[in-house]
């Protein structure tokens, strides 16, 4: 089964998702105004992984697995999953990790997504 690249930047270094055998992975989304706090922060990540999760085919009701990278994880855990939760489809949370990191262009949170497509 041939691969699918979503790539509508048309990214040298990467696609904003793969779909492969039913499934997408998403690649990891950072927010676009890194002066918010962590919740408005975490807000534009996740409208952000709604529209590539769209554009694959799927939505977060889909969602398998989730790695998210926090700059100070003891710290915006709280505040990430206040937004996170409320978000996410209640009894379908997927798998997830979540670690601390230094992440480009002074975000604080970065997520990125594994999802099942949907037959059509």
């Amino acid at each position: 089964m041939a691969s699918t690249y979503l790539n509508p930047g048309n990214f040298k270094h990467r696609s904003d998702a793969v779909i492969h055998n039913g499934v997408a992975y998403v690649s990891g989304a950072v927010p676009s105004d890194t002066s918010l706090d962590i919740k408005g922060q975490t807000a534009q990540v996740l409208a952000e992984l709604d529209k590539r999760l769209a554009a694959a085919g799927t939505d977060k009701s889909e969602l398998l697995s989730a790695t998210i990278w926090l700059t100070d994880v003891n710290g915006d855990v709280a505040g990430f999953n206040e937004v996170w939760n409320a978000w996410v489809v209640p009894g379908r949370q997927p798998a997830r990790a979540a670690v601390q990191a230094a992440l480009q262009v002074g975000a604080r949170v970065e997520v990125a997504v594994i999802a099942a497509v949907r037959s059509a």
